[in-house]
């Protein structure tokens, strides 16, 4: 469970774009287009995603695609 007590959805995918405002168009193992964005951490810390790269995903809750999260590159 998830601090606020939601569920955690995590995924796995592969960034087939690079958008502007670190924002990545991510191709989910179940065949599904989606658009992320860099964690906070991933920010601070300076991490690079490249078109290619593997990363693991936190999915929206309530369905959006435009608002999940990439938390780990893979």
């Amino acid at each position: 469970m998830d601090t606020q007590g939601e569920k955690k959805a995590l995924a796995e995918g592969i960034v087939i774009e690079a958008l502007p405002s670190a924002l990545f168009k991510i191709k989910l193992n179940g065949d599904e287009d989606i658009l992320a964005y860099l964690s906070g951490k991933m920010r601070l810390h300076r991490i690079r995603v490249l078109v290619g790269d593997k990363v693991s995903v936190k999915l929206d809750p309530y369905g959006g695609k435009t608002s999940s999260r990439i938390v780990k590159r893979l």
